[in-house]
């Protein structure tokens, strides 16, 4: 198992990349490995809705409109989620947090159950794989310069992310341009990297 100085082993983590980086396969590889859950951004958002609750109905709303879902709603999706059982011994978050301001609201959110990220793998592959994965797909809306958009996105609001975590001595960075099983062994050894 991964460990961190202290042999503590390192079961809260954050994936990041881009759209087709991998990151989601690459999240139910590593929560496997450390016996904790793949959390993703669209699965809590869903299980809030389908929970019936007060949070649900305020998300389903968002969702109905097609909007975005606020930071402030999407911390306490999250908050709800990180605090059910399987999440107390640990979690690999996909897809959340994606600005600093919801790196913040995360730590006030982990601060709170007197715990904290320990480590941020961050996966990068070459823009023209992305596209080409992409693509690949077959989605309806994968088209070339839709895809370029997601990335331009991603990119603007992840840099201060990626610095963010980076100047907390948080972050490892993989090559995610490799076969599956590679890159989750670098990952897995990421996680051991003091």
């Amino acid at each position: 198992m991964a460990e961190v100085k202290g042999g503590l082993p390192v079961r809260r983590v954050i994936m990041l990349g881009a759209p087709g980086s991998g990151k989601g396969t690459q999240a139910l590889h590593l929560a496997e490995s450390l016996a904790v859950p793949a959390i993703s951004t669209g699965e809590m958002l869903r299980e809030a809705v389908a929970a019936g609750s007060e949070l649900g109905a305020r998300v389903e709303g968002v969702m109905a409109a097609g909007a975005l879902v606020a930071d402030d709603l999407m911390g306490e999706v999250v908050a709800s989620r990180l605090e059910r059982d399987d999440a107390r011994a640990g979690f690999i978050l996909d897809g959340y947090p994606r600005t600093t301001g919801q790196a913040e609201t995360l730590d006030g959110i982990l601060a709170r159950a007197g715990v904290k990220i320990e480590r941020v793998l961050l996966l990068e592959v070459p823009e023209a794989e992305l596209i080409r994965r992409a693509l690949g797909r077959g989605r309806a809306d994968d088209r070339e310069e839709v895809i370029r958009e997601r990335l331009r996105v991603y990119r603007e609001k992840t840099e201060p992310l990626v610095s963010f975590y980076r100047e907390r001595g948080l972050l490892a960075t993989v090559d995610g341009y490799q076969p599956v099983a590679t890159v989750t062994a670098a990952l897995i050894a990421a996680l051991g990297a003091d």
